[in-house]
């Protein structure tokens, strides 16, 4: 059966798929990433688990994989397949496409950035689906966002568009990795609730979950931590749809976990800020954690469309 590889890489964990012609999942599988063991350990962790895939395939669906697509954090040149920066994976300048291809018999390899391939995804086959332009915005340890514009991503001239957990929404709030300070990241991110919470619970093994479940069962504390947190991320959103005026705006990640928890109250805050701005809906991502390895997929089968068509 056709097929290709789907990787996407995390920080903590690696999520893999065989995906056929039609996006089916043919075969799932996870692994960690072992980045506790270096940099050199993780890459060897991410191309034996593609060669672990590719012997599979071989034995249980009768052929090898025609291609395959990887999604990894930071920054990425998917043109030329390198993995720039990656902060948790301590890794610079790293040629991971093509030492993918070479691993895997020098089928062709696609490379992506997590959020804009996870983004992919539920553009084509997810919330976004049917949507001309559309925000993917998932809200976990960090944020980031992915433009939909006719069902492609939009990368930017540097491969850096959809960096919307940098937008400052607060000059005087906390100070970023960035460099910067009140960025949305440090204040609206499902890490920034859990350290928010923590603090104000005085539970230090509490976290973002924690702080919903409190929410909904009245928690004052709880709620006025939420509060600010959707208050920040209502400000940074409303920037971005005064910029890019999408139709659809999904919210993924661990905290739109909390469903409605979450969306009724950022719904009213985006709606009570936007003046002349037209308001998008405002949806739940539809495919959870599989997005990255989703979009990873739909990567490598565009890959073999372009090269077809070249």
């Amino acid at each position: 059966m056709r097929h290709v590889i789907a990787l996407d890489v995390g920080g903590t964990g690696m999520k893999a798929a065989l995906v056929g012609t039609d996006g089916a999942l043919l075969y799932e599988a996870r692994r960690a990433t072992d980045r506790e063991r270096g940099p050199d350990a993780v890459v060897e962790t991410i191309l034996g688990f593609a060669a672990d895939l590719r012997a599979y395939g071989a034995e249980h669906l009768g052929e090898s994989a025609v291609a395959a697509g990887v999604a990894v954090p930071g920054i990425v040149d998917a043109e030329r397949g390198i993995a720039l920066y990656a902060a948790n994976l301590g890794w610079r300048d790293l040629p991971l496409r093509d030492l993918l291809a070479a691993r895997l018999g020098g089928v062709p390899v696609a490379l992506g950035h997590d959020v804009r391939t996870g983004g992919l995804a539920e553009g084509r086959i997810g919330a976004g689906k049917g949507s001309d332009r559309f925000f993917f915005v998932p809200l976990g340890t960090g944020i980031a966002g992915a433009i939909g514009i006719d069902g492609a991503i939009e990368a930017g001239a540097h491969g850096y568009a959809g960096e919307i957990g940098h937008v400052v929404v607060r000059p005087d709030g906390p100070v970023c990795g960035c460099g910067q300070t009140g960025c949305m990241e440090t204040l609206a991110s499902a890490a920034a609730v859990t350290r928010a919470w923590a603090a104000a619970s005085g539970d230090p093994e509490a976290d973002a979950a924690d702080c919903a479940k409190a929410v909904a069962s009245g928690d004052p504390r709880a709620r006025a931590v939420w509060a600010d947190a959707v208050d920040a991320l209502a400000a940074g959103l409303v920037t971005a749809l005064t910029l890019l005026d999408p139709r659809r705006l999904i919210i993924g990640g661990g905290l739109a976990e909390a469903g409605e928890t979450l969306f009724t109250p950022l719904r009213a805050a985006v709606e009570e800020r936007v003046t002349f701005q037209k308001l998008p809906e405002i949806v739940p991502a539809a495919l959870g954690d599989t997005a990255g390895c989703l979009g990873a997929g739909l990567l490598a089968w565009d890959l073999l469309s372009t090269e077809v068509s070249a």
